[in-house]
């Protein structure tokens, strides 16, 4: 039986992106090969339980929504977060994964919603994008920027109009919490007349850095 190492299973509002506010399960894995300058989950580096698929269902069941994230951590890190995420999929559940984008999404199941956190300049992690991996997503996935600053904003618009994001699916900018102003990023988006979606972190809004929430 297929196992991972999980942090955390926690039922909670989705805070980000197409399906922000509707009751959600989350699977947070551990591990993640990146270091990120803003990263709010640096908890889930390390520790964690390791759990059977199996197991894992079992506790997501317990929750009356369809709607599972599969998270991290960096989860595609876990060579057996494919055997979880089809499983999930066989149970009539709604996946999405939250990934950073570099590792590739080549062996991810057509059917998964992936949501694709492309990193800026100030993420410290630049370097890690695999830009191939806008050749795995479809109109029903995500493509996340989170902006710190305005040299990250104009390099994401950059990457938007480079690779024609907007023909792909639907593209997210986010500001990093207590870095960017929300209102400087809104009326950065609307000055340009940029077709993003602009997104703050509900649940941040409604309970900080609160783990598990």
């Amino acid at each position: 039986m297929p196992r991972l190492k999980i942090t955390e299973i926690f039922y909670s509002l989705q805070g980000e992106g197409k399906t922000a506010g509707i009751p959600t399960t989350f699977i947070r894995l551990t591990g993640c090969p990146l270091r990120c300058s803003y990263c709010d989950t640096t908890y889930a580096f390390q520790g964690g339980e390791m759990m059977t698929v199996d197991e894992v269902l079992s506790v997501v069941k317990r929750h009356s929504t369809q709607y599972v994230t599969v998270t991290g951590g960096e989860p595609l890190a876990q060579k057996t977060v494919i055997d979880l995420m089809v499983l999930l999929l066989e149970n009539d559940l709604i996946v999405s994964l939250e990934t950073s984008g570099a590792l590739s999404l080549k062996n991810v199941p057509e059917n998964i919603v992936k949501v694709v956190d492309v990193k800026t300049p100030s993420s410290g992690e630049e370097a890690k994008n695999l830009f191939d991996n806008f050749n795995f997503l479809s109109s029903k996935d995500q493509i996340k920027f989170v902006i710190g600053s305005q040299l990250d904003y104009e390099w994401s618009k950059k990457i938007l109009i480079q690779y024609q994001l907007n023909s792909i699916c639907d593209v997210l900018f986010s500001p990093v919490a207590s870095q960017l102003s929300p209102r400087t990023l809104a009326d950065w988006i609307l000055q340009d007349q940029l077709f993003v979606r602009f997104q703050i972190q509900l649940h941040k809004v409604l309970w900080g850095d609160v783990p598990g929430r």
